[in-house]
């Protein structure tokens, strides 16, 4: 049950947080443009740990206008859940989307909704898209940096992975 808690909690973005690695995309934003080719470091298989478990993300090359992931976070030898998704070129821009899974691959969002976040800027070695920032450490490692609300604390999380 504290699982499925975490789980729940883990996506539901707030409007207001303490913004210190991540940035929120304004109503009244454009995003910036920008090809794949400026965030294809992110390509790999990448190994962390985070609530409580092992977490595995893998990004595939470009291809296709898109750069697509699979995720998992596994606790106790025991899959809790996936997601899936990518990052697009849509009109000059990129646009980072996702669906999540329960563990028994039944879908979080409804069959046509996903969640999006809009690019808010890239800057040095920093992707900023609305509320999750993809910063690359070295070849080996990045951190993705993601807004989380859990009952009433608003938290930006840190996921460091490794290849």
């Amino acid at each position: 049950m504290k699982q499925l808690a975490i789980i729940i909690c883990l996506f539901f973005v707030s409007f207001t947080y303490a913004q210190n690695n991540t940035l929120k995309f304004t109503e009244n934003s454009v995003s910036p443009e920008a090809k794949l080719s400026d965030v294809s470091w992110i390509a790999g298989h990448w190994k962390g740990e985070a609530f409580g478990g092992i977490t595995e993300e893998t990004w595939s090359p470009p291809l296709g206008d898109s750069m697509m992931f699979s995720f998992k976070l596994v606790v106790d030898q025991k899959v809790v859940f996936y997601e899936i998704g990518g990052i697009r070129e849509v009109d000059n821009t990129l646009l980072f989307q996702l669906k999540h899974f329960g563990a028994d691959f039944k879908g979080w969002e409804e069959k046509d909704e996903t969640v999006d976040a809009k690019l808010v800027k890239i800057e040095g070695n920093r992707v900023y898209f609305d509320q999750f920032t993809f910063e690359k450490i070295s070849d080996n490692e990045i951190n993705i940096y993601v807004v989380i609300e859990n009952e009433d604390d608003v938290d930006e999380v840190k996921f460091n992975y490794k290849k």
